[in-house]
C-alpha cells in the first residue's frame, strides 16, 4: 500500500487579562486576529490554509487563558473533510481556562465528505470560576451537492475537567453505514452542542430548553448542554439562534453571533 505524505498542523495561542501573550503555529495550521468591535474582548480565527483535512492528515489547536482573561475564538468557514483512501483525518482541541477567565470556542461546522474518516477529540480544563462556552457541530455530506455520507467513520470524543476532577465525559462512535439506523441518527444529517461551564449555568436552564425544544440538561451543577439533531439547515438555523441568546442571558455580552459566521 502506497503510504503518501501528510500534513501535520499546529496552532496555539494564550491570552492574558492584558491580551495576546504567546502564540505558535506550524503549517497548515494558522491562527488570525480580526479587530475586534470597540470594548469586545480579543478575537481569534483558528485556519487551515490547505482548505481541508485529507485521510491521514491531523491539525492540534491549543487555547489557553489566564486569570482574567476574555477571547472569542472561531473559524472563518466549515472544516471540510475528504474522502479518505484508508487513513483517518484527526481533530485535536485542547483547552485551559483560568480562575475568573471567560472563553468562547465557536467554531464553524465540520463537514464530512462520502467516504470522510474522522476522529476528533476535546479535551477541557476549566479552573473553578472559569466561564467556557462551547458549540461544534458536524454535517454527514455536502447537503448542497445531495451528497450523502454513505461510507466512512467518526469517533467524537469529549473531557472536561474542571480543576484537575473529570466531570463530564462524552463519546460516539458511528459508522457510514449505521447513520440512518434508529440506533444511529435515524436519517439525521446534522449534529450539534452547545455546552456552557458557569457558575449560574443552572440559571439558564429553561431558556436552554426553550432553544432546544426540551433537548437540554444540566448535567451537573455548573454544566448546561444543549443538544442538535436533525438537518444541517434546521441545526445551523438553532445553533444560530442558542449562541446569541446564551452570549447574552449567560455572559452578559451583545446577542450577536461571531462575525465570520455571517461574512
Amino acid at each position: 500500500m502506497i503510504r503518501h505524505q501528510r500534513a501535520i498542523g499546529a496552532a496555539s495561542l494564550e491570552v492574558a487579562a492584558h491580551g495576546l501573550a504567546r502564540l505558535a503555529q506550524a503549517s497548515p495550521l494558522r491562527i488570525l486576529f480580526p479587530t475586534p468591535e470597540p470594548g469586545a474582548a480579543l478575537e481569534a480565527a483558528f485556519v487551515n490554509v490547505a482548505g481541508g483535512l485529507a485521510g491521514g492528515d491531523s491539525i492540534t489547536a491549543g487555547i489557553t487563558l489566564q486569570a482574567g482573561a476574555r477571547a472569542q475564538v472561531t473559524t472563518p468557514a466549515a472544516e471540510k473533510v475528504y474522502r479518505s483512501l484508508g487513513d483517518t483525518s484527526r481533530i485535536a482541541t485542547r483547552i485551559e481556562v483560568a480562575e475568573g477567565a471567560v472563553l468562547e470556542f465557536l467554531p464553524q461546522e465540520a463537514i464530512l465528505f462520502d467516504g470522510a474518516r474522522l476522529t476528533r477529540g476535546m479535551e477541557a480544563r476549566v479552573a473553578p470560576g472559569g466561564t467556557l462556552l462551547v458549540a461544534e457541530a458536524l454535517v454527514l455530506g455536502r447537503i448542497a451537492r445531495g451528497e450523502v455520507w454513505r461510507q466512512g467513520a467518526l469517533h467524537d470524543r469529549w473531557r472536561l475537567h474542571q480543576g484537575e476532577r473529570l466531570v463530564w465525559a462524552d463519546a460516539m462512535r458511528l459508522d457510514a453505514t449505521q447513520r440512518d439506523a434508529p440506533f444511529g441518527l435515524d436519517g439525521a444529517d446534522s449534529l450539534g452542542m452547545i455546552l456552557l461551564m458557569a457558575e449560574d449555568a443552572a440559571a439558564h436552564r429553561e431558556l436552554a430548553r426553550e432553544l432546544t425544544a426540551g433537548a437540554a440538561s444540566l448535567v451537573r451543577p455548573g454544566l448546561l448542554l444543549l443538544r442538535f439533531l436533525g438537518t444541517a439547515g434546521a441545526v445551523r438555523g438553532a445553533m444560530a439562534a442558542a449562541i446569541p441568546a446564551l452570549r447574552a442571558a449567560a455572559l452578559g455580552l451583545p446577542p450577536v453571533l461571531p462575525r465570520l459566521w455571517t461574512c
